[in-house]
């Protein structure tokens, strides 16, 4: 019986799911008899201040909106923002006979239902309706067989939710005394920042070492062609038996890792070169082995934030954007899942496809499974896949940009799952020779044929190093034998140098994450947006960057919190509420012994671990090793902790990096005892690994302050020269007694300089004309005034209220009066100037597929692909930025929408609506004071009309 009829019978129905997108589409499923209504995510939460606390609650409880002393009993208060969405939740309940809660199947989507349940007080029959994927079968499935809420589910949740309050709202405050107010700790956006600037640190101790080797071209004699090469290239790995050093043999130190390998200079390498040209060569080896290939698993939320950041220049943010509106609109399974498992169903669905699309021999015998590789996953619901019984394919989706390309990418990776593997063969060839000088050289050379592709037909993964090889790259070599003589055509000398550690990326950053089992998956992108929108991290390209402010932060974490941000340790902590999900342990005394400390618990308690278990939050000393105490203690007791050396690294050469208040700047310290050195600003985009002696130097030798150029011989008044936050400018210094505030106050004159000076060149002429500004050039035929001033947008002509640009600054003082008069008498270009052309072209976007430029706005220069403009980020730079990056940028913008109106239109229509409302208030007063009489009397007999109506209503309730 289909749900529609059951409604019949049953009565009315409300369904509560957490967006409005889900809840349009699953209206259309359900169809009359049900009431489907989004509660817009969580309607309750722990209070965002002791504001919003109750009044009852005071003292701590107020401040952490947990009662630590009475079991961490939650404070739950609704947001104020969906009050009206409670209320209304509450009307549409009150009319209704069954109530089922259809939000996500996972932690999440259980505590908002159980808030649900808790807030709304339902007096019906409360069923938990859970689907992973939106289609009409799914959905009326979910309704027939709804289950019980989860309350294990539901008490994890809430664990995880007081633990992570109880770090931020303790730990937080210690950065805000320390360090810098307005800082915050987190459980896992602490660990995640660690992992950003122990990388930079690896790059900062880096020291790069050069290596050099042979390249040789060898001819087989034989003409060739694309199966069996006439020549092929292969490079230098031994000489007299010893194996050339590569990159991998020396430490980051700069040092070779050992005295076995041979470690080639310039001149050795040149010199071995040359006496290897008349060489004879011969094939030593040919080696082959068989090549196989299996198929990737299906996605899981990390490796689709991983893949579409390689394949689509996509975010983790806006990979989980795109996803969640796939999801919503029944195209693809629910997006956070840890499975990487398939339905009986979508197996089906995947190899039907395979024949179709690829033929029989492309389909293995028998379906393939993927065992999960994610500790303690939650295997509720499946892999990411396309929805429904039958994949529709990208082009039957009418999908179109991020949303096309994303179902694009999770519908191959579906069908290559359930395909054969790739097969081939791989061969290596060794070639030796005898120089002149009779040393022994041995070059090699690797290949590899695919002789079946498999599902690389389908479908081949990225790679996070962009100078990796594809799987599915063929390199072929001749058909050579043992024995064979080969020509060298060209012997080359290579110089390597060693390169830093790579610096994570947003994809990059994910897979370390899960890999050391840190936090959840389907938490990764928040996670990322957090440190990056708190300024701990920045974008450089693709690269994650630590600020200089994130060190300070780090800094203190580990010498005061130590294993608060151990990787070990907060993975162990992942582990104990995975266990108080499974009903392993108990939450209460696990959080008292992570926040009160080892005596916090009975003895033999263990903190609410199960028998035999070791450690969880028994670990929770944190502290700089020898601290058994919990969070409370090392949060009280700050006197150990010095803000100046937290904040503080030696650059060298006497020099040191501090981050203040106002940023990072270095000092060279003084002899003198308290007394301030050498200072100089530091930029807040310098990558860390930049910062070396001789740039710390330079910014200090960088002259500061103001520069007094003379005094003004009109006024008597001094002139001096300033950087200022908006650029450098000039400006007068007036006499003390000179009024600055009220109706007689004087302000000095000031000027900004042109692009080609600055404040250490500007001459007092310079700083004199500069002031001179605005300048009259003339008058028009009608008298009106013309003048040449410099502003915001550059250097321009103003009469009246006709604005003209001039096209250099030094234009102000030349311009003569028939020069303006003449710019006057052009037709004035109506909207936007003409066009400029591009800084720069990346190539075609594979959303848009459009010719993707940088060009140069009014507020800087940005990314567009004539459908799309995104400003570049101040980490972007116009002549680095890769074409990739600039995909990157247009994507997150298509991601986030088209922009809201601004304030300035809201507070326009304010005005036009205030003055409409005066304007007829004048006549409404005299209306209404003729209307009066009338208005009482039908008010009156309203009244009465309205009292018979509704008499009914208290019995009817009644019953």
């Amino acid at each position: 019986m289909s749900p529609t009829s059951e409604t019949a019978q049953g009565g009315r129905r409300l369904v509560i799911v957490e967006s409005p997108a889900k809840a349009k589409t699953i209206k259309g499923y359900l169809g009359p008899g049900y009431v489907v209504e989004a509660s817009v995510g969580h309607i309750r939460d722990l209070p965002n201040g002791a504001a919003e606390v109750p009044d009852q609650y005071t003292g701590e409880v107020r401040r952490l909106g947990v009662d630590v002393e009475h079991d961490f009993q939650p404070v739950y208060v609704v947001n104020a923002d969906k009050k009206s969405q409670v209320r209304k939740l509450k009307e549409l309940l009150a009319d209704s006979d069954e109530l089922f809660l259809a939000t996500d199947e996972d932690r999440e989507g259980e505590a908002i239902a159980w808030h649900l349940q808790q807030v709304l007080k339902p007096k019906v029959p409360v069923r938990r309706m859970v689907f992973h994927e939106i289609t009409k079968d799914a959905i009326r499935a979910a309704v027939a067989n709804p289950r019980e809420l989860n309350q294990r589910l539901v008490d994890a949740q809430e664990t995880r939710r007081i633990l992570d309050r109880l770090y931020g709202y303790e730990v937080s405050p210690v950065l805000w005394k320390k360090v810098m107010r307005g800082l915050s700790a987190g459980r896992v956006q602490s660990v995640a920042t660690r992992l950003v600037v122990e990388r930079e640190r690896d790059r900062i101790a880096f020291r790069s070492a050069e290596y050099w080797d042979l390249t040789g071209v060898f001819a087989t004699g034989r003409a060739g062609d694309t199966s069996d090469p006439g020549t092929f290239g292969a490079r230098l790995t031994a000489v007299d038996g010893r194996r050339v050093a590569q990159g991998r043999d020396f430490t980051s130190t700069g040092q070779l890792k050992g005295a076995q390998v041979l470690h080639l200079d310039e001149a050795g390498a040149r010199g071995l070169a040359t006496a290897l040209a008349d060489t004879a060569f011969t094939v030593r080896s040919v080696e082959s082995k068989p090549y196989r290939r299996s198929p990737y698993a299906p996605f899981r939320t990390t490796t689709l934030q991983q893949e579409a950041s390689r394949k689509l220049g996509f975010g983790a943010k806006a990979t989980m954007q795109v996803a969640q509106k796939l999801y919503e609109n029944g195209f693809i399974t629910y997006m956070r899942t840890d499975s990487t498992t398939l339905s009986e169903t979508a197996v089906a669905a995947a190899r039907a496809q395979v024949t179709q699309l690829y033929g029989a021999d492309f389909l293995p015998d028998k379906p393939r499974t993927y065992a999960g590789k994610v500790k303690n996953a939650q295997e509720a619901h499946e892999a990411i896949r396309p929805s429904g019984d039958r994949f529709r394919t990208p082009a039957e989706t009418g999908l179109t940009g991020d949303q096309f390309r994303l179902y694009e990418l999770i519908w191959k990776r579906t069908v290559a799952s359930q395909m054969k593997d790739a097969v081939g063969n791989s061969v290596t060839v060794k070639i030796g020779g005898r120089a002149s000088d009779g040393r022994d050289a041995e070059f090699s050379a690797s290949g590899k044929t695919i002789t079946f592709h498999g599902f690389m037909k389908a479908y081949v993964e990225g790679a996070d190093d962009p100078n990796a090889e594809l799987d599915d790259r063929e390199r072929r070599l001749p058909q050579v034998a043992e024995g064979d003589r080969l020509a060298a055509q060209e012997i080359t000398a290579d110089g390597h140098a060693t390169k830093p550690p790579a610096r994570y990326t947003e994809a990059s950053l994910v897979k370390e994450l899960e890999e050391r089992e840190i936090g959840r998956p389907s938490t990764y992108a928040s996670i990322i947006g957090t440190i990056l929108d708190r300024g701990y991290v920045f974008k450089k390209g693709t690269a994650l960057v630590p600020s200089f402010l994130s060190f300070a932060v780090v800094n203190l974490l580990e010498k005061h919190f130590g294993r608060l941000v151990d990787y070990d340790f907060t993975a162990k902590m992942e582990d104990d509420l995975d266990r108080i999900a499974r009903g392993e342990a108990q939450a209460v005394p696990w959080l008292k012994r992570f926040y009160f400390g080892e005596s916090a618990t009975e003895p033999g308690a263990e903190s609410g671990a199960a028998p035999g278990a070791v450690g969880g939050a028994a670990d929770a000393g944190n502290g700089d090793g020898d601290h058994l105490g919990g969070l409370k203690d090392l949060v009280t007791d700050l006197g150990a902790i010095d803000a100046r050396e937290i904040s503080s690294f030696p650059v060298g050469d006497g020099i040191v990096l501090r981050v203040g208040r106002y940023g990072p700047y270095v000092e060279r310290a003084t002899e003198a005892e308290g007394a301030t050195g050498q200072r100089a600003d530091v930029p807040d985009d310098l990558p860390p690994d930049e910062l070396t002696v001789e740039y710390a130097e330079e910014l200090l030798a960088k002259p500061s302050g103001d520069f007094e150029l003379g005094t003004d011989p009109a006024t008597g008044r001094k002139i001096v020269a300033k950087d200022g936050r908006y650029g450098p400018y000039v400006t007068e210094v007036l006499p003390e007694d000179t009024p600055k505030t009220g109706k007689n106050a004087v302000k000095p004159r000031t000027a900004s300089l042109f692009k080609s000076m600055s404040p250490d060149t500007v001459t007092l002429e310079d700083a004199l004309r500069l002031m001179s500004l605005p300048r009259v050039v003339g008058t028009d035929a009608e008298g009106v005034e013309i003048t040449a001033q410099n502003g915001r947008y550059g250097p321009y002509l103003k009469k009246g209220t006709d604005s003209r640009s001039l096209e250099s600054e030094e234009q102000l003082f030349t311009i003569t009066l028939d020069q303006a008069l003449a710019i006057y008498a052009q037709p004035k270009q109506r909207g936007r100037a003409a066009a400029k052309p591009p800084l720069k072209e990346l190539g075609t976007d594979p959303v848009s597929e459009r010719p993707v430029v940088v060009k140069d706005g009014r507020f800087g220069p940005y990314v567009t692909d004539g459908e799309t403009n995104a400003t570049l980020r101040r980490d972007d730079d116009v002549e680095t930025i890769t074409p990739e990056r600039g995909y990157e940028l247009l994507a997150e913008k298509r991601a986030k929408g088209p922009a809201k109106k601004t304030a300035k239109k809201a507070a326009a229509k304010k005005t036009t609506t205030a003055k409409t409302t005066a304007a007829k208030k004048t006549t409404t007063a005299k209306k209404t004071a003729a209307k009066k009489t009338t208005a009482a009397k039908k008010t009156a007999a309203k009244k009465t009309a309205t009292a018979a109506k509704a008499a009914p209503k208290p019995a009817a309730k009644a019953d």
